[in-house]
């Protein structure tokens, strides 16, 4: 008796009959499982998926977070603070040491939940027979026993014994090391003892199908599979810092640096001058807190988070959060036509046929519409070409037009219903014998049948594919009455028609067909061979039209200084007209042609190319790694398995949500909703939360070092005993004042102005030199003035009372930080602009705070302030006005300067974009 009990992963599957393999897995060839049967089994045999390793717990996150320097020396200042009795001051540090613990603990199981979020959505979507129809599901809902459909570009979803196959070739290198394609055929092995690399009647999860079709029966799922044995050998990789994060990491050991270098300073200042041990104690951690930047690797961390999460709202998903960074320079882009630029909704406009023309009408994936023609032609039989829309494409399209397969190849379909045939019912009727699947090398696909033709049954060869190619390997044409002719006498008449439907920006397709009756074994051995000699029956022209939104993309792109090229597999003339549409900019050029040019004619002559037409993956590959090399930072969208290399390639590698699987782990980011427009709408969002990170860090610079030099000059000139604020003043600060302009930096709507800026130059870090004299500049601005505000303010400093000067430094210090942070939101444009009102409601918020702070009794003995009368008041805010008034005419002069020099020449630097599939 046959086990109904799907075998585990040691059976022999490749040594068995398909058949009996089949029977093994309680499966039917034609109907698949039943729904039922395939709940009780993924009850049984639990999801189609690879466990990972479990993830630390949170208390392990964050003991790893409170390893961090920037923790441990403000453990260090707590433990200090203990000994020399400044227990508020400890208690306070230790608030802040697990306020950094619980933000970066939080933002760390976020980061994780949002890759978890992303696996679940780059789940891989698969074409599976479940009650003899053909459905398409998740591939974790896969169970032993489904029939499952795959065809090049799909990822194969688990372990599976071949059942039937059409020139089928994987990439298996991910699990043999075979890093060429390997052909595969369901004919039985003869032996068991086969090498995992030797099972040819065999394919394995997680390969990638590169050429050909297949239908396959799951043999194993989730840890059965040979991915899932080699998972569980496996420790989970810890994950790299991002090169921003590095940045950053190396900037606060550079502060850290300085911090201690000025603690030494002073606490050797202190000695010599004979102060106690205490008080020299208190200096370092006043010192100390002032110059630690703690919140900054977090809050970097936090805001490149935010911006996935926006990307994500914004149907943009980034696999990784330095590629939010990225996407801000991206300065070329590379543009898929179909889908991307276009509604991907295929309709055939045009149809040329026995060399007449006829009109289709109809929308979209709607089976209804009419094929009309000149008025006394005779209504001529369809039927050859209807076998070619059928039967060479694989796509299907329900009654309510939701499509599963390649979106031309639809239209095809939807087509042949219009000529009133039946796709899935033409294709059970006449299964191919042989087939030659569509590759991007040679643009054509053929499958050979027996059909009915004139009323008996023919062999017969159908090919579809682009009109050049297709014209190339005919002989003959069929004429007006299915009359044939030599293809001379009809030649210069097909290619004036392929022009007029291409000049109209519509995609042209070719059918042909050849007669071969009794060849069938010989098809079988080599069917390419026979893919010549053919008879030209007819074209098609389909239109995808634009997206209403893609022109005003790719103005706004223009607009930002980014060079767009549209990259893709139909002909450059279709092309051409398209790209006119767009306003994409001068230069069509085909596929040949291009191919023909040197590297440095290409890199001269790509400033007046914006259309490739007729391209080969090593083409969109080439594109991507001259615009790299000339400085541009390249974003490429497809959608194809040709496409994957060249995306891979890429800095930004854009992958469709509907398109292959091997193309979606290959991209950088995926958009779901496969729109142009959503690209460019990320490429915002990635330079705003850019620019406010650069904002952040200048506010958060310019401040430390204003009270670095605040506490080294007040050491030095043995100013207030050497002790210019207490440190639970500058705890205070850190608390309760800065939050507010960093929560206003944040906030700040991006510029009105953002998307007509150049691109960044990648290659200038953050932390360059002009960005440091800027900030050391406004840390000298915010020193001096609280300095000048203290040393002129009325009353004795004193160390161990409240005193007015303190105070006043207090305050000054404060109210400074506050209008700081308003002003330094933006750069170079003005911070003084609208939309300010929400800004300067959240900095209310301080403002009160400090004046609670210095007139609130219990604050006061905590903080050591002291009331201020009004007028010591409206001095305060008269000095702390001078920071943005100041600030705010630095930048004005620089945006003087910068009007009246001459603008930058832009990096003119394309991006290499996905050619669709000619199918």
């Amino acid at each position: 008796m046959v086990s109904t009990e799907p075998a585990q992963a040691h059976t022999a599957w490749h040594a068995q009959d398909a058949d009996a393999v089949v029977a093994a897995t309680a499966s039917d060839r034609q109907s698949g499982l039943t729904a039922g049967e395939a709940d009780e089994r993924r009850r049984r045999y639990g999801p189609n998926e690879i466990a990972s390793e479990p993830a630390p717990s949170t208390w392990a996150i964050a003991l790893q977070q409170l390893k961090d320097l920037m923790n441990l020396m403000l453990i260090a200042v707590a433990v200090v603070s203990v000994v020399i009795g400044e227990v508020p001051t400890a208690i306070i540090v230790a608030a802040l040491v697990g306020l950094n613990v619980v933000l970066g603990t939080q933002q760390e199981l976020k980061a994780r939940a949002s890759v978890d979020a992303l696996a679940k959505m780059q789940t891989p979507q698969v074409r599976v027979t479940r009650d003899g129809t053909l459905v398409q599901f998740a591939a974790t809902d896969l169970v032993p026993g489904d029939i499952v459909h795959l065809e090049a570009g799909d990822v194969v979803p688990a372990d599976g014994r071949l059942l039937t196959s059409a020139t089928l070739e994987t990439q298996e290198a991910a699990l043999t090391g075979e890093s060429a394609p390997v052909p595969k055929d369901p004919q039985t092995l003869g032996a068991a003892d086969v090498s995992l690399g030797d099972r040819s009647n065999m394919v394995f999860q997680n390969t990638s199908v590169t050429r050909g079709t297949a239908t396959m029966v799951v043999t194993e799922t989730g840890m059965n599979t040979q991915m899932g044995e080699i998972a569980s050998m496996l420790s989970a990789v810890a994950p790299s810092k991002s090169p921003l994060q590095r940045e950053l990491n190396s900037l606060t050991k550079v502060l850290g640096i300085i911090a201690w270098t000025a603690v030494a300073l002073i606490v050797v200042l202190g000695v010599i001058r004979g102060q106690s041990l205490t008080t020299v104690l208190l200096l370092g951690i006043s010192m100390g807190v002032s110059a630690i930047p703690t919140g900054l690797p977090t809050f970097v961390q936090a805001m490149l988070a935010f911006g996935a999460r926006q990307l994500a709202e914004a149907k943009a998903v980034v696999k990784n959060l330095t590629d939010v960074e990225t996407l801000g320079a991206t300065s070329a882009i590379n543009s898929d036509k179909t889908g991307t630029l276009t509604m991907n909704q295929m309709t055939v406009r045009s149809l040329y046929f026995h060399c007449r023309w006829y009109t289709v009408d109809g929308e979209g994936y709607s089976k209804t519409g009419r094929i009309t023609h000149v008025a006394g032609d005779a209504v001529p039989d369809f039927t050859l070409l209807a076998y070619g829309l059928c039967l060479d494409s694989d796509a299907t399209v329900s009654d309510t037009g939701d499509v599963v397969g390649d979106p031309t190849e639809a239209a095809l379909v939807v087509l042949a219903a219009k000529v009133g045939v039946d796709a899935p019912l033409t294709r059970q009727t006449y299964p191919r014998v042989a087939e030659v699947p569509f590759d991007s090398a040679y643009k054509f696909m053929a499958t050979f049948h027996h059909l009915q033709v004139d009323g008996s049954t023919r062999f017969v060869e159908l090919v579809k594919g682009g009109p050049d190619v297709v014209l190339a390997r005919c002989a003959t044409a069929y004429r007006p009455g299915r009359q044939v002719a030599p293809l001379d006498e009809v030649r210069e008449e097909l290619t004036e028609a392929n022009r007029t439907m291409s000049e109209k920006g519509l995609r042209v397709l070719a059918f042909a067909a050849r007669r071969l009756d009794g060849q069938e074994e010989a098809v079988g051995a080599d069917p390419m061979s026979f893919v010549e000699d053919l008879t030209f029956v007819g074209m098609v022209g389909i239109i995808d039209p634009l997206r209403p939104e893609a022109i005003d993309a790719v103005r706004t792109a223009h607009a930002a200084g980014i060079d767009v090229r549209m990259i893709t597999g139909d002909h450059a003339i279709t092309a051409s007209a398209i790209g006119a549409e767009l306003g994409l900019g001068p230069g069509a050029i085909g596929g040949p042609e291009l191919q023909a040019m040197t590297d440095d004619d290409l890199a001269a002559a790509l400033p007046n190319l914006h259309v490739f037409g007729r391209v080969t993956p090593q083409d969109k590959l080439r594109l991507a790694d001259i615009m790299q090399k000339s400085g541009a930072v390249v974003a490429m969208t497809g959608d194809a398995v040709n496409d994957a290399a060249a995306l891979k390639k890429a800095d930004i590698g854009v992958a469709m949500g509907s398109g292959s699987e091997v193309t979606k782990q290959a991209g950088k980011m995926i958009l779901t909703d496969d729109n142009f427009g959503t690209l460019i709408t990320a490429i915002r969002l990635g330079r705003n939360i850019y620019e406010k990170i650069v904002s952040y860090i200048r506010y958060q610079m310019s401040k430390l070092f204003s009270l670095v030099l605040l506490f080294l000059v007040a050491s030095i000139f043995d100013i207030n005993d050497g002790v210019a604020l207490t440190p639970l003043m500058v705890l205070f600060q850190h608390f309760f004042i800065t939050l507010f302009p960093v929560a206003v930096i944040m906030l700040d709507p991006a510029p009105p102005d953002l998307m007509k800026k150049p691109p960044r130059d990648p290659r200038l870090p953050i932390a360059n030199r002009t960005a440091f004299v800027q900030w050391l500049a406004y840390g000298v601005l915010q020193f001096a003035v609280t300095l000048a505000a203290m040393l002129l303010a009325p009353g004795d400093m004193s160390t161990t009372e409240a005193s007015v000067p303190m105070t006043t430094a207090f305050v000054v210090l404060s109210f400074g930080s506050i209008l700081a942070g308003l002003v330094m939101r933006r750069d170079p444009e003005s911070g003084l602009t609208a939309p300010i009102l929400t800004a300067l409601k959240i900095l209310s918020v301080p403002i009160v705070v400090t004046v609670f702070a210095v007139e609130i009794g219990f604050l006061q003995d905590l903080l050591m302030t002291t009331s201020l009368t009004g007028a010591q008041w409206l001095a305060c805010l008269g000095w702390s006005l001078i920071i943005p008034i100041v600030v705010e005419a630095e930048k004005a002069l620089r945006r003087r300067r910068h009007l009246h020099s001459e603008p930058p020449t832009p990096i003119s630097a394309p991006v290499a974009v996905d050619p669709q599939r000619a199918r």
